[in-house]
């Protein structure tokens, strides 16, 4: 009997190591993500102020670290380019996130897993709140069944 017990410890092991390294690959979604929205924001602010600018007027853009020195007609289609190509990669990265969430929630419904500090509602909707102050400090504790 021992050696079941041992056998399930082991597996209920790989089971939390997965989920967590599913969780690792949400977080590493959601900020690759945020960071290209940050680029796209810079892009955007970069592209309306040298929308104003002469293009004949000079400019540096730093590429793979070193600054280059062009004028403004040169850069602006490269950095509209780029901007589109940004905007294209945060709506891959979007679905992937999505994908993986559903890929997460499957994989905690298949094997039963509960974090403790998410309470389900009588409507089945979650909540993060803990019901009492004495409960907050479970919170985001992993509980396999």
């Amino acid at each position: 009997m021992s050696t079941e017990a041992a056998k399930a410890q082991i597996s209920q092991e790989k089971i939390v190591a997965q989920f967590q390294q599913l969780r690792n690959e949400q977080r590493n979604l959601a900020n690759s993500l945020n960071t290209l929205e940050m680029d796209l924001r810079e892009h955007k602010t970069v592209i309306e102020t040298l929308h104003s600018a002469d293009p004949e007027r000079k400019c540096f853009r730093l590429i793979g670290g070193v600054l280059c020195e062009r004028t403004v007609k040169d850069v602006l289609p490269q950095l509209v380019e780029n901007k589109d190509f940004i905007a294209k990669t945060i709506t891959m990265v979007t679905e992937d996130l999505s994908k993986k969430g559903v890929e997460l929630n499957k994989f905690k419904e298949e094997h039963n897993i509960k974090i403790r500090g998410e309470q389900i509602g009588t409507d089945g909707a979650k909540s993060s709140e803990p019901e009492s102050a004495s409960k907050s400090e479970n919170r985001n504790v992993l509980v396999s069944n």
